[in-house]
C-alpha cells in the first residue's frame, strides 16, 4: 500500500481529452444525458476502461458497469464512479472525475501488477444531474429501486422524448436487469462543489453524509388579458403571485439558516408575450437541509405561504413535489478508510456534509458508502467557469485507491450461490 500512488498526469489528460466532448466557449461542458454528445462519453469511457482489462455491462437504463477481476471474483465487487452527463452550462470536473478517477485506479492496480482479493467495479450512472429528465439520479435511483425503474425510462424532456427512447436511439438500453448487481461498497470521488475546503484550507474532505431534499414543480394559473385595457384591480397575474411565491422562497431559506438552502431554477410564463397578462406560470423549488424535521418546516412554510399569495391574487394553485429523499449519513467504515487514505497519503483533511446530492445518496440505501471531496475553485460548479487543481484533484484520487483497496482486501465471505 505504501508504493501504491496514481498516475497524476494520465488522471489529468483523461479528463481533458473527455473535457473536448461537449466542449463549451467558456471552457466548460455541455453534455446532457443521453444525447449524442453522451453517447460520444460513454464510447470513450468504454474503450479506456476495455483497454484497461475491464468487461463491460449496460444496464437497461444505461448504467456502465466496468469490471476488474479479483483473486476471488465470486466475492460482489468493491464499486466506485459518478457520471458522464452535464448541466447545460457545466463544467469539467463535476461527475466526470468520479469517473476518471475511478478509472485511474485500475490502470494504477495494472501499473502495479496489484491483484485485490475482491474484484473492483467503475460505474457511470445515467442522467444524475437531472437537467434534461427530471428529476435527478435516475439511473442510480433505479439501481436502487429507490424510484421505480419502470417510472424511470418513462420520463420526458421538454421536447416529450423518453428516456427508454434515448437510450435506444445512442444504443445503451442495456440488456443486464436493473439492479441485479451485488455491491460490497461504494465509493464515489467528487469536486466539493461549495466553497468550504478552499476556505480552511484542506486537501480532502471526509464526506460523512448528504443532506435532505425535496424538489417541487409549482403551477400557477390566472386569466390572460389585453395589457393595456384591463385595470390593474381586475387583473389576474398569475406572474405576480408567481414573483412573491419565488420570494417566500427565499425568505424560507434565510429564516433556517445557515443550514437551509432554497432554490428557484427554472420558470416558464404563458403566454409569454410582451403585452398580454401572464395566465400561467410555471416554476421549480429546491429545498435542501442536513435535518428531516427542518425540512418539513420549510415543507409547510412553502405550502402555506404560497397558498396566501394564491388566496390574495385569485390565482389557481398546483403544487407537485415530484422528488425527495431525507438526509443521509454514510457508513462508519467507509467514511473511516477515506480518512485513514488521507492520513496515510499526507493530506490536511476534514470531516463534511454533502449539500448536493449524488448518486452516492442512493447507493447508501444498499450498500456501505463513502465519497471523497475535493476543492474547487471559488466553490463554483454547475458553471463552465469550474476548476480544479491537478494536484487536489490527483491527492483525491490516491484517497480513493487507498480506500479501494482496503475495502476490497478485507476478509469477507463470497455469496451463497
Amino acid at each position: 500500500m505504501t508504493n501504491l500512488a496514481i498516475n497524476s498526469d494520465r488522471l489529468w489528460d483523461s479528463l481533458m481529452q473527455l473535457a473536448k466532448i461537449g466542449a463549451t466557449p467558456k471552457g466548460g461542458v455541455c453534455r446532457l444525458a443521453l444525447t449524442d454528445l453522451d453517447k460520444e462519453g460513454r464510447d470513450l469511457f468504454i474503450r479506456w476502461c476495455e483497454e484497461a482489462g475491464c468487461s463491460i455491462s449496460v444496464d437497461g437504463i444505461g448504467n456502465i458497469f466496468a469490471r476488474r477481476p479479483g483473486r476471488n471474483n465470486d466475492l460482489p465487487p468493491i464499486m466506485t464512479g459518478s457520471h458522464l452527463d452535464s448541466q447545460p452550462t457545466g463544467g469539467r470536473f463535476d461527475g466526470a472525475y468520479g469517473v476518471m478517477a475511478g478509472l485511474e485506479v485500475i490502470r494504477t492496480l495494472n501499473d502495479m501488477g496489484y491483484e485485490t482479493e475482491a474484484p473492483l467495479e467503475v460505474v457511470a450512472w445515467t442522467n444524475e444531474e437531472g437537467s434534461r429528465f427530471a428529476p435527478a439520479m435516475l439511473g442510480s435511483g433505479a439501481f436502487t429501486k429507490q424510484l421505480d425503474p419502470a417510472w424511470c425510462l418513462e420520463r420526458e424532456d421538454p421536447d416529450g422524448k423518453t428516456v427508454i427512447e434515448e437510450l435506444k436511439r445512442i444504443g445503451y438500453a442495456g440488456d443486464k436487469p436493473i439492479g441485479e448487481h451485488d455491491c460490497a461498497a461504494y465509493f464515489e470521488a467528487h469536486i466539493e462543489q461549495g466553497p468550504i475546503l478552499e476556505a480552511e484550507e484542506k486537501t480532502i474532505g471526509v464526506v460523512s453524509g448528504a443532506q435532505g431534499q425535496r424538489w417541487y414543480e409549482v403551477t400557477v394559473r390566472g386569466q390572460e388579458a389585453h395589457a393595456g385595457p384591463t385595470p390593474m384591480a381586475r387583473r389576474r397575474d398569475a406572474l405576480v403571485g408567481a414573483a412573491k411565491m419565488v420570494q417566500a422562497v427565499n425568505e424560507i431559506g434565510l429564516e433556517h439558516k445557515p443550514l437551509a438552502c432554497s432554490t428557484c431554477g427554472m420558470m416558464q410564463v404563458m403566454p409569454n408575450s410582451r403585452n398580454v397578462i401572464p395566465g400561467q406560470v410555471w416554476f421549480t423549488v429546491d429545498f435542501r437541509h442536513p435535518n428531516d424535521e427542518v425540512l418539513s418546516q420549510m415543507d409547510r412554510a412553502l405550502r402555506l405561504r404560497f397558498t396566501e399569495v394564491a388566496y390574495a391574487h385569485n390565482l389557481e394553485l398546483d403544487i407537485d413535489e415530484i422528488w425527495s429523499f431525507p438526509a443521509t449519513p454514510f457508513d462508519a467504515e467507509c467514511v473511516a478508510a477515506v480518512r485513514k487514505g488521507a492520513e496515510e497519503g499526507g493530506f490536511a483533511h476534514m470531516d463534511i456534509v454533502s449539500g448536493a446530492g449524488h448518486d452516492a445518496v442512493y447507493m447508501a440505501r444498499v450498500a456501505p458508502t463513502g465519497m471523497i471531496f475535493v476543492p474547487c475553485e471559488d466553490g463554483i460548479s454547475h458553471n463552465e467557469i469550474e476548476n480544479a487543481t491537478p494536484e487536489d484533484l490527483s491527492a483525491g484520487c490516491n484517497v480513493l485507491l487507498r480506500a479501494m483497496v482496503e475495502m476490497a482486501d478485507r476478509p469477507r465471505q463470497a455469496k451463497a450461490a
